[in-house]
């Protein structure tokens, strides 16, 4: 991706962030770098271009996590991380986890992708289990379908904690995020092992008075 390109997607994200991807018009990201409209145009011929191609920046990390899985060394500490990583990520892109129900409504590949990536993202749930349940951190399943639906939880949350944060706040910071790393992580909990559960309580002492 050349320079232009990249400066002109990262006014775009700003703004969209700032006022809403459906507030903002090519004039307006173009005035941001002063530059024509036309110029503008010469790169991403309609808004919908640059929403797709942010979509798809933003989305190679959480692919990039997910493909990794196998190579991370898993401990309640290092899922946490990841956790806190994936959320600021979100943030950077907050414009699209805020409005995610009508934004996957304007682009037929970003609204297939997302799908694809649901699945990816249930079945790396699973892999995280399996790999913490060998490191005697997560115990087994008391009912057939008890980690589908944990694993639906935890990614319907990660998918809305964004939405939802920004019903009752107009601002979010990293104490809020520090917020919803925690409640996203209390998932495990009752899950855990008397290991795991050592290592959680480690982790947040000030939980365990």
């Amino acid at each position: 991706m050349n320079r232009k390109k990249k400066l002109i997607l990262e006014a775009a994200r700003t703004l969209f962030n700032e006022k809403g991807y459906s507030q903002v018009t090519i004039r307006m990201i173009a005035s941001k770098l002063n530059i024509s409209s036309g110029n503008l145009n010469y790169h991403y011929k309609k808004r919908e271009d640059i929403f797709h191609a942010l979509y798809f920046e933003m989305a190679s990390e959480f692919d990039e996590r997910v493909n990794m899985l196998n190579n991370i060394e898993i401990s309640i500490e290092q899922v946490k991380n990841d956790i806190e990583r994936s959320m600021k990520r979100m943030f950077d892109y907050s414009f699209f986890w805020t409005d995610l129900y009508n934004l996957l409504t304007i682009n037929a590949k970003v609204q297939e992708h997302f799908q694809e990536v649901y699945k990816k993202r249930i079945n790396g749930c699973f892999l995280l289990f399996k790999i913490m349940k060998e490191k005697k951190l997560m115990k087994d399943s008391s009912f057939e379908f008890e980690y589908n639906f944990l694993a639906e939880r935890m990614i319907n949350y990660g998918n809305t904690w964004l939405y939802s944060s920004s019903l009752y706040s107009n601002r979010l910071n990293t104490a809020n995020i520090d917020y919803h790393v925690n409640i996203y992580l209390s998932m495990l909990f009752p899950f855990l092992t008397s290991k795991g559960k050592k290592e959680f309580q480690n982790l947040f002492p000030k939980f365990f008075g």
